[in-house]
């Protein structure tokens, strides 16, 4: 397709876009309005929703009990956008590295950049200075916001040339001081075309090094208008909550994107851990909850102790919904979980189903604006009920930046996932296993996600995860990591009453010949599962 003209000075990250020819299909969506020749992203998301809604309601609420409305917030970006621009020289196309807990002023600093004409590159609080140096060489960052608690690790990454300005210190240069002596005037918005990068975000590292994915301006509202306007449908009362951080594209969308598209609040937890979303809930009367399958999980032991009437959504990502949980957590709470399966590539959620249409141990079907299809190895759709990777295509595409795996994930205009899926005869999607999840065992394919099911069954089993070792006699052998409930002793009488289990409601070839307990799985800071740790030859 062809782009229109850039606003970027810094040309670096269009000029990084894999060629034309490597791109995926985009569809279009029905412009509403019609779709502009300028488009910011950080506009739309604010000063329109300040136009539509007022200046007075709230948008950002913090466990502390302080409160952001739209307008104090847009007072802010434009207070840090003049401060980027004029005091720290910041130019349309610059990458402009963003790190620190989820509070409202790491979203303060997103929009400024954004409307600033830059690109927000948000990384983890959690990661550590190796991680981050790859990340900054990757997008060739050169500026960097940084919550003073978190710069440690980003000054130990020695970036050659990166400027860091701190912001919640004391310090007279620090962003929120320079953001005080700002010109007080409303700033004028970098007028960007609708295809340029307004983001780039870096897939969370499962499998090795991270790939930078660009998403433009349009991408974003693209994600709002898709999934969250046409599946999860917020209300502007709504309070959205959740575990997943800014870093982390899920988390962009459940508590920025999503809620200040719909002229709604979000409450920003820098601790957000089952039990802490749980009192959370029940203080602020959250309404949308996004948070991932563990934690869904781990939160049924404690729901009753909370009062959780105000949760009217619940959003599941991140890894697959087992139908054990599903089921649990409505028994507990009545509540629906809205399952659905979203990429860093494609920015959120593209297959999905909310209320009379969800139907347990299925991701859904494709989200309005996505087309989805199930393939062979060579791209042939597969007939139903069969299995085949799961290939995508919508509003928004992959584009890794100057990445070679370009290729492995776009083939024929399509968006390949990775994640092996079953379509049913009716239209929904069923999860069957990551490509790399697959285990060939004497022959048979197992998918490791339906033991883990089976597992996760067991009332004596609070986590599992379940991967192929390498054996000389069957290739691979299907192996168990446990982490049993409290008071439960491991051992092999515990692992044989499991296999017992298993063997009950699977056929024996599927079983794990091998089951090791452990205290915790090793999870990225975003809690997705590393299963690479657990086939390593390394300590778990």
């Amino acid at each position: 397709m062809e782009l229109a003209p850039s606003a970027h000075l810094d040309t670096f990250p269009r000029d990084s876009l894999p060629p034309p020819e490597q791109w995926p299909l985009l569809l279009p969506m029905p412009p509403d309005p019609p779709s502009p020749d300028r488009l910011n992203s950080a506009v739309e998301l604010l000063d329109r929703t300040v136009d539509r809604f007022g200046a007075d309601r709230p948008v950002f609420r913090t466990a502390a009990g302080e409160v952001w409305t739209y307008g104090e917030l847009l007072g802010h970006v434009d207070r840090i956008a003049h401060v980027l621009t004029s005091e720290l020289g910041v130019v349309p196309g610059n990458r402009v590295l963003l790190r620190g807990p989820t509070t409202p002023w790491l979203a303060a600093c997103w929009l400024a950049v954004l409307k600033a004409g830059a690109v927000a590159v948000t990384v983890l609080a959690q990661q550590r200075a190796p991680e981050l140096a790859v990340m900054c060489a990757i997008a060739r960052v050169g500026h960097a916001l940084c919550d003073i608690r978190s710069v440690d690790d980003l000054i130990g990454a020695g970036v050659p040339g990166l400027r860091i300005t701190t912001y919640g210190g004391a310090a007279p240069d620090d962003l929120l001081r320079l953001a005080e002596r700002a010109p007080p005037e409303p700033y004028a918005a970098v007028r960007t075309a609708p295809d340029d990068v307004a983001l780039i975000a870096f897939t969370s590292g499962t499998t090795g090094r991270p790939k930078g994915c660009a998403h433009f301006h349009r991408d974003v509202l693209a994600v709002a208008d898709t999934f969250s306007r046409r599946v999860l449908r917020p209300e502007p009362d709504d309070l959205f909550a959740g575990s997943p951080p800014l870093g982390f594209t899920f988390g962009l969308g459940g508590l920025l994107i999503f809620p200040m598209r719909a002229g709604a609040s979000a409450l920003l937890l820098e601790q957000a851990h089952p039990r802490a979303l749980l009192a959370a809930v029940a203080k602020h009367r959250v309404s949308v909850l996004f948070t991932a399958p563990t934690a869904y999980r781990l939160m049924l032991d404690e729901a009753g102790a909370y009062d959780l009437s105000s949760l009217r959504r619940c959003v599941s990502a991140g890894e697959n919904l087992a139908a054990e949980t599903w089921h649990a957590w409505y028994e507990r709470t009545g509540l629906r979980i809205i399952n659905g399966i979203g990429a860093t590539e494609l920015l959120h959620i593209f297959l999905s189903a909310a209320d009379e249409a969800i139907r347990p141990g299925t991701t859904g079907v494709p989200v309005p604006g996505w087309q989805a299809r199930v393939v062979d190895r060579s791209g042939a759709p597969v007939p139903d009920g069969e299995p085949g990777l799961l290939a995508v295509r919508g509003p928004v595409g992959c584009r890794y930046l100057a990445d070679p795996r370009q290729g492995d994930y776009v083939r024929d205009g399509w968006n390949l996932t990775g994640d092996v899926y079953i379509r049913e005869p009716d239209g929904y999607f069923r999860y069957v296993a990551r490509v790399d999840d697959m285990i060939v065992s004497a022959g048979y394919k197992i998918a490791g996600p339906q033991v883990e099911e089976v597992l996760l069954a067991h009332p004596d089993v609070r986590e599992a995860a379940v991967v192929g070792r390498h054996d000389e006699l069957r290739g691979q052998i299907v192996a168990a990591y446990v982490v049993l409930r409290d008071g439960v002793a491991g051992g092999e009488e515990t692992a044989d009453r499991l296999r017992e289990f298993v063997v009950s409601r699977l056929v024996p070839y599927k079983c794990p010949r091998a089951i090791t307990f452990l205290t915790a799985l090793p999870r990225t800071p975003t809690g997705k599962l590393q299963r690479f740790r657990l086939r390593g030859p390394g300590p778990v």
